[in-house]
């Protein structure tokens, strides 16, 4: 097949890697003649680009990361036209037998409606992202609102439009089920996220825990996008009640809307026990999460729709228990349970979420045992053959 993905966060292949990038390389394995249309970076050239041996191309877009919410919007709402201009002009009277795309963006169904309805292709929706609704949980749109109403519409034209639907939990289909009767129950299934698996999980590198000051420090990490949805102050306020353990560190790792405020956080409550850095490369993150002790999820807990956080995949890829504050509509909880490989409390439970930490900091046997479960988890469900045999088993 010739397969088009359109993509919205999707790395230069040579220098990094993601869930996205993992999915297009498993097609291309499988003999699939892959065309990647995504954004390009700040100060990357535009056009068609090789990137690990695969022909990508990049377009212009306004800033997409780490900008405010009307020009993001801005951003996602010019993407359709921006995508087609250049498809246009690199692969014009060319074929695509299926398109894939992921939420988010939902604003690029006007484009696959646009090629699916010319050319007779299949849909497949990589569905990371229930918006708007995610966006009035934490009070970005209000319900009802002209934008809302807007993308909501955008949204019901998306599912009507897919062939089939890749949810991340069985919350997920649930959700979407109950929000929009109109689908064919059908078209939806669990697809969880992937990630390529990383065999050298069991090595603790000195080197990586003196370049950031980690040498016999327990350290709890937290790595990725620092925003609203992640409600951050969970674990500030769990780092602080933490400050009697003289060896403990919270390493916050990342980017995002709410990092300097977190900051400022950090400094008027006078937490002394956090490292607040920058994104660093992907292959050093995951050294260095190998190095850590515990993998920290905050969700906020605001959220009515199921989430499932993807920094997940590096904990359970790297062997590391997991240490969770969540809201109450995910079912992520279920998601640690059945894995076996961490521990959860609501967003807001400060005292359940410092004993669960202390469950993990003074048993180094539980913490092991919870780390090889997630890592047997990984293997059974969240690799890139898997993600590629679900897909394909639906689509057919």
């Amino acid at each position: 097949m010739r397969i088009l993905f359109l993509m919205f966060v999707f790395p230069d292949m040579n220098k990094s890697f993601n869930m996205y990038t993992a999915l297009v390389e498993e097609f291309s394995k499988n003999n699939h003649e892959v065309i990647v249309v995504a954004p390009a970076f700040e100060n990357q050239k535009t056009g068609l680009k090789k990137e690990k041996n695969l022909e990508i191309l990049r377009v212009k877009t306004l800033p997409i990361k780490n900008v405010p919410n009307y020009i993001k919007g801005i951003s996602n709402l010019l993407l359709p036209a921006q995508f087609y201009k250049a498809i246009n002009k690199f692969y014009s009277g060319m074929k695509f037998d299926l398109i894939i795309t992921p939420t988010p963006p939902i604003t690029l169904v006007d484009l696959a409606a646009k090629i699916k309805k010319k050319q007779g292709s299949k849909l497949y929706l990589f569905l990371r992202d229930i918006f708007p609704q995610n966006a009035v949980d934490l009070g970005i749109l209000t319900k009802g609102s002209i934008i809302y109403t807007f993308f909501r519409k955008k949204e019901k034209k998306l599912y009507k439009l897919a062939d089939s639907i890749g949810c991340m939990s069985q919350g997920n289909i649930e959700y979407i089920l109950m929000n929009n009767p109109f689908i064919d129950r059908e078209k939806l299934h669990i697809a969880h996220n992937l990630q390529f698996k990383n065999d050298n999980f069991q090595i603790r590198s000195n080197q990586i825990k003196q370049k950031y000051n980690l040498e016999n420090k327990f350290v709890a990490v937290f790595g990725g996008n620092m925003g609203k949805s992640q409600q951050l102050e969970n674990i500030l306020a769990l780092a602080k009640a933490c400050e009697k353990y003289k060896d403990v560190v919270f390493l916050l790792l990342g980017e995002g809307l709410q990092k300097l405020q977190i900051e400022k956080d950090i400094k008027s409550k006078g937490i002394k026990n956090i490292i607040l850095t920058d994104t660093i490369p992907k292959s050093e993150y995951q050294e260095l999460i190998s190095a850590c002790h515990i993998g920290l999820i905050s969700l906020h807990e605001c959220f009515t729709i199921p989430n499932i956080p993807s920094k997940t995949l590096d904990y359970f890829n790297l062997g590391i228990p997991v240490l969770a504050s969540i809201d109450k509509a995910t079912d992520y909880n279920k998601y640690l349970d059945e894995a076996k490989a961490g521990l959860w409390s609501y967003a807001g439970d400060l005292e359940e979420f410092k004993n669960n930490f202390e469950t993990l900091y003074f048993n180094p046997a539980l913490r092991n045992e919870m780390g090889k479960n997630g890592r047997i988890f990984f293997e059974k469900f969240l690799t890139p053959d898997k993600a590629y045999q679900t897909i394909v088993d639906h689509l057919n």
